[in-house]
């Protein structure tokens, strides 16, 4: 579960026009079919009208999802999260000046620097400086990582943390602080996470088919995949650490919290909703809404935030001064392939190109010969890139060998799992790569002669 896409700014304006369902279809397809990934896409465009559409890679593949589908969103959550501290700031409940430890059990060991505590505005801006994940995650299962954690172990692994720098200074993406903020301001309603959502954020909202982890019978949920299309485990989390990233939705409950924030639709949760937008300025120069990331676009600034999980991806934009909106759904993991961004701001403004599908092609014998070698990735596990007849294999130390496949966009993928080795040319000459896999990025560095 990573954070949203890099900022995409674009020199001119290019504003999109209302679409149809058809229109926006012709435009979700040239951007995914025949994909090598096999996904399916879930798309809205939310303006004056809203477009709809639900468009898989391979057409033999249409109908495994559609307006009954939930699909699990990944750290889009953490922006409903946002908007669940926002009605308990309305209500006088907490405060955006509060420290963490306000939130958390009487006695939780919170670290400062130098005096200084995390405020809750330095979690949902994420400059808390507290680190990605808890040091006592207990991965029992890499599949399903955050099933086995529960909130006493979360709140010990603060005990474990020295911030490096005072809070506010530096944005560092922080699921940790999330899992937190979920826990403490279930804590503070005074029910559980899931029972907070449903009665403050989704029954307003007429959001019907989106849950944790009581899936309403009018809904079935996604089936989620990995990059080379095979199936995968769902993402379970203890009911009050859900806030992370444990929601699951259809289209059109998405569509539904989309129109509150552009003020197009009004309930008893819109000014929460609303309040999430608002800029907060940090000592760091970091401009972001609560959980919101602000990115530039044709002149103007929207609010984006995409998910993942081991099998989904998620994105939802809101441009605000267009009053419109874009909430794209897919059933397959694809933040390692830079996920659902290009699509989701050329829905907003089409000057941005929208991507282009995958596909699988021939990699050049030249580029496989001079990556041929040993290498040592960041961390230190060593692999060993060499010739399978006309494919590029990779083997880790101790581990049995496995063949890379190549597609359009110059990236070499195993066959077998979830991963990506992106060549680069280095700047004395030769090639290296950079290894993407389970969210992270790792340098690879030769360790032989070429």
């Amino acid at each position: 579960m990573k954070r949203m896409l890099a900022a995409v700014a674009t020199l001119c304006a290019g504003a999109a026009q209302a679409m149809t369902d058809a229109e926006l279809k012709s435009v979700v397809e040239r951007r995914l079919s025949g994909d090598r990934t096999g996904a399916c896409f879930a798309v809205a465009v939310i303006d004056d009208e809203i477009a709809r559409t639900y468009v898989c890679a391979n057409a033999k593949d249409a109908g495994r999802i559609d307006s009954k589908t939930a699909f699990e969103l990944g750290s889009v959550t953490k922006t409903l999260t946002a908007t669940l501290f926002a009605d308990l700031m309305a209500q006088g409940k907490v405060s955006l000046e509060a420290p963490l430890a306000s939130l958390l059990p009487k006695g939780t060991k919170v670290p400062t620097f130098q005096g200084k505590p995390i405020l809750l505005k330095h979690i949902v801006t994420h400059t808390s400086g507290l680190p990605s994940l808890p040091s006592r995650l207990p991965l029992k299962d890499p599949a399903n990582p955050y099933a086995d954690l529960d909130e006493k172990t979360l709140l010990e692994s603060l005990a474990d943390v020295k911030l490096a720098q005072a809070p506010g200074s530096r944005f560092e993406y922080s699921n940790f602080g999330m899992m937190l903020l979920s826990a403490g301001i279930a804590r503070r309603a005074g029910v559980d996470f899931e029972t907070l959502l449903d009665r403050r954020l989704f029954t307003p909202l007429g959001m019907e088919g989106a849950y944790v982890n009581e899936r309403p019978d009018t809904v079935r949920v996604a089936t989620g995949h990995l990059p080379n299309g095979q199936p995968t485990s769902a993402w379970t989390f203890a009911t009050n650490l859900a806030g992370v990233g444990g929601v699951h939705a259809t289209l059109d409950d998405m569509v539904r919290y989309v129109e509150a924030g552009l003020g197009r639709r009004k309930s008893s949760i819109t000014p929460a909703v609303q309040r999430t937008l608002r800029p907060i300025e940090t000592p760091s120069g970091q401009r972001m809404g609560m959980s919101w990331m602000l990115t530039p676009l044709g002149g103007r600034t929207v609010h984006v935030h995409e998910g993942g999980t081991g099998g989904f991806t998620s994105l939802v934009a809101l441009d605000v001064q267009q009053r419109r909106g874009v909430v794209v759904l897919s059933d397959t993991a694809l933040l390692s392939l830079n996920g659902l961004g290009s699509l989701g701001m050329h829905l907003l403004d089409a000057s941005v190109p929208p991507g282009e599908p995958r596909k699988v092609v021939a990699a050049d014998p030249a580029l496989m010969d001079a990556l041929v070698g040993h290498y040592e990735l960041t961390g230190g596990l060593k692999l060993r890139l060499g010739r399978k007849g006309n494919a590029l294999e990779i083997q880790a130390e101790g581990q049995p060998a496995f063949e890379l496949g190549y597609d359009s966009a110059g990236d070499f993928f195993p066959l077998a799992f979830d991963a990506v080795l992106r060549p680069k040319r280095l700047e004395g000459g030769g090639y290296g790569f950079t290894w993407i896999q389970l969210g992270a990025e790792s340098e690879a560095r030769r360790v032989d002669a070429q």
